[in-house]
C-alpha cells in the first residue's frame, strides 16, 4: 500500500490504495489534483466502497473545485467552525457525502417530512416529545416502514454532525414503529404472465431489461442500479453485488437466463442500467408504475421488490431449493429473514411427499391385483 500514486484515465484524479474501512480487505481512496489562483492543491474526495466513488464521479468532483462550486475537505472544516448547525444545515452537508440513488430518495423524505417542523432546530435542542409527535402523525397517512425510515433519517443526520465535529448528538434513542417485514408479494401464473407481457411491451427498454434481470436473480432495485458490466463475469458466471444490504461484498450466479438478457444488451456507460448522461440511475418509477398498471397489478404490489418476492417465492415453492442456498442466493445477512419463505418449501416437500405415497399405494394395489 504506502503512498503510491495510481493513475486513472481522469486528468488530475489519482488513487491511493488504503485499508478498507467497515470491511474486509483494500480499498482505493480517490484524490484530485488542480490549481486555484495559480497554487497546487490536492485533497481527498472519497473512498471506494464507503462513499462509492469512482474515477468519474471524482473528475466531477474535482471540476466543481476549480469551478468554486465545492469546498476541500480543509475549507469545509473551517466554515463548519462559524456556522450554526440546524437540522437543515447539517442535512445540506449530510446530503453531499450519500451516492446518488440513496440522495434522491432521502431528500424527498427530508423535504416533505422534517424540515418544515425540525429543519430550524439543532439536534441538541430535539426531545423525544419532537420525535413522538412526529412518528404519530405520520402513522395516521404513512406505512410503518416509510415512517421508520423518516426517523432513520433524522438519526443519520444527527450522528453525521456528531461525528463530523459539528454539533452534539441526540440526547436520546428515537422510538421506532413496529414494521412488520414478513410480507411476501406472490403472483399467480395468471399475473406473472400479464407482468410479463407488459414488460415485453412498454417502450422503456432498459428499465423492462432490469425487471426482467430482477425477476431471473432475484437482486435489490439499488443493486441494479448500481450494476457495472465490471461486475459481470461472463466467463465464471457470477454477478458481483458490490454494496448488498447485508453490508459486505457478495456475488450471485450468472444463470442462463440472466446472461442471454444481459449478451443482448447494449454497452453505453459503465453502468448497465444507465441513467441520465450515462450516469448511475436513481429512479425507474415512471416506468415500473407504467408496467404494473397495464398488467392490472394492485398498487400495493412494489415492482422491484415484488419481482425479488417472486424470484425467491418460486425457488422456495420448488422444493429443490434449501433455505441456505436461498439466503445466499438473496444475499440475506440474517437467515431470519429468508425463514419467511419456509412454508413455501414445507408445503413443497409435503406435495412430494404425499405423491410418493401415492404412487407407493398404486403400485401395492397392482401388485394386488395381479397376485
Amino acid at each position: 500500500m504506502g503512498n503510491e500514486r495510481h493513475s486513472t484515465n481522469y486528468p488530475g484524479v489519482f488513487y491511493r490504495i488504503r485499508r478498507r474501512l467497515g470491511g474486509p480487505g483494500d480499498e482505493k481512496v480517490f484524490y484530485v489534483v488542480y490549481k486555484r489562483n495559480e497554487k497546487l492543491i490536492e485533497t481527498q474526495v472519497g473512498r471506494q466502497y464507503r462513499d462509492d466513488m469512482t474515477p468519474a464521479r471524482a473528475a466531477s468532483i474535482r471540476g466543481q473545485l476549480i469551478e468554486g462550486k465545492r469546498l476541500t475537505n480543509a475549507e469545509e472544516r473551517a466554515a463548519a467552525q462559524q456556522k450554526t448547525w440546524t437540522i437543515t444545515a447539517i442535512w445540506e452537508e449530510y446530503r453531499g457525502h450519500l451516492p446518488t440513488n440513496r440522495n434522491t430518495s432521502d431528500d424527498n423524505r427530508f423535504r416533505k417530512y422534517i424540515e418544515t417542523g425540525l429543519g430550524t432546530k439543532k439536534p441538541a435542542e430535539l426531545a423525544p416529545l419532537d420525535i413522538d409527535r412526529l412518528r404519530i402523525n405520520l402513522l395516521k397517512i404513512r406505512s410503518p416502514q416509510t415512517v421508520k425510515h423518516i426517523i432513520s433519517l433524522i438519526k443519520r443526520i444527527c450522528n453525521f454532525g456528531q461525528n463530523k465535529g459539528l454539533c452534539q448528538g441526540l440526547s436520546f434513542k428515537p422510538q421506532m414503529p413496529e414494521v412488520d417485514n414478513k410480507v411476501t408479494e406472490d403472483l399467480t401464473p395468471d399475473e406473472l404472465a400479464r407482468l410479463l407481457a407488459a414488460i415485453d411491451a412498454d417502450e422503456n427498454k432498459l428499465v423492462a431489461a432490469m425487471m426482467k434481470l430482477a425477476l431471473v436473480t432475484g437482486m435489490r432495485r439499488g443493486e441494479l442500479f448500481r450494476l457495472q458490466w465490471q461486475h459481470i463475469d461472463f466467463n465464471r458466471c457470477f454477478i458481483r453485488i458490490v454494496t448488498p444490504k447485508g453490508g459486505k461484498e457478495q456475488s450471485i450466479p450468472l444463470n442462463d437466463a440472466a446472461r442471454d438478457l444481459l449478451k443482448n444488451m447494449g454497452r453505453s456507460s459503465e453502468y448497465v442500467f444507465p441513467g441520465e448522461g450515462g450516469a448511475q440511475r436513481v429512479s425507474a418509477q415512471k416506468a415500473s408504475k407504467r408496467i404494473r398498471a397495464r398488467a392490472g397489478l394492485p398498487k400495493s404490489f412494489r415492482p422491484f421488490h415484488g419481482l425479488r418476492h417472486v424470484f425467491a417465492s418460486m425457488l422456495a415453492s420448488s422444493g429443490q431449493v434449501d433455505l441456505y442456498v436461498l439466503q445466499r442466493l438473496l444475499t440475506h445477512k440474517s437467515p431470519v429473514m429468508t425463514q419467511r419463505y419456509a412454508h413455501l418449501r414445507d408445503d413443497a416437500l409435503r406435495q412430494g411427499a404425499d405423491i410418493a405415497a401415492g404412487i407407493i399405494a398404486t403400485g401395492g394395489q397392482e401388485k394386488k391385483g395381479t397376485a
